[in-house]
């Protein structure tokens, strides 16, 4: 995918979140994907460009869903450390409640974020205010068909969701994991066990959504998304 393509593709997303704001309250734009397809690049450019050009005077501001890992203490005391990132270790019910107080035009939230290079959740570190009245979340399960990710589908007013093969996928989570100092044995058993797993999963069970975005070659831009 070119540098030309993915503006394309931010526009075409920055043109549905246009289509779809309500005036009077906030705006949920649910882009999904599994791991690597490149959904975070995709949602981060599509908040940089609605900041910059404007519309109507509202502001964006972009969730991911990874802010909401269950941290890693909690993960080995459930034996589920090495499947971090999988669905199950996710803090979905949070989720859903940021989720549902955003939607519901309540006052400012702070609400958490994913250092990767940390590998851990910072909290309180995305501050929402009254005056952002869009917002674009990003997570690999937000369309799943299973609760509690599905009774949020109601509160999205557009959905976006972002695939590539698995082999492409493959490759981006080999340059991912080798950027975190990952051996290259270390990063296979990872992928091998754990991202593809869930990258099926995704592709099997996400509903489908309003607009599909789909990478089929390797390239730069989707490779940490």
């Amino acid at each position: 995918m070119s540098q030309d393509t993915h503006q394309a593709n931010v526009q075409t997303v920055v043109n549905l979140v246009r289509d779809r704001v309500v005036n009077g309250r906030r705006t949920v734009i649910a882009i999904a994907g599994p791991p690597a397809s490149g959904k975070s690049t995709l949602a981060e450019s599509v908040v940089d460009c609605l900041n910059r050009t404007g519309h109507e005077g509202l502001r964006a501001s972009l969730l991911p869903m990874d802010g909401f890992h269950f941290d890693n203490d909690h993960l080995r005391g459930l034996g589920l450390l090495a499947r971090k990132g999988a669905v199950e270790t996710f803090d979905a019910v949070g989720f859903s409640a940021a989720i549902t107080a955003l939607a519901g035009n309540q006052s400012g939230l702070l609400l958490p974020r994913f250092d990767r290079d940390r590998d851990r959740v910072v909290p309180d570190e995305i501050a929402i205010d009254l005056k952002t009245r869009i917002i674009v979340t990003e997570g690999n399960y937000l369309l799943l068909n299973r609760e509690p990710w599905s009774s949020l589908r109601q509160l999205y007013d557009a959905t976006v969701f972002v695939k590539a093969p698995l082999s492409i996928l493959e490759m981006r989570l080999i340059e991912r994991w080798s950027e975190q100092n990952l051996t290259a044995q270390a990063a296979q058993s990872k992928i091998r066990d754990n991202d593809l797993p869930n990258a099926a999963l995704v592709m099997r069970e996400s509903a489908a959504a309003d607009l599909t975005i789909e990478h089929s070659v390797h390239d730069a831009l989707g490779a940490s998304a």
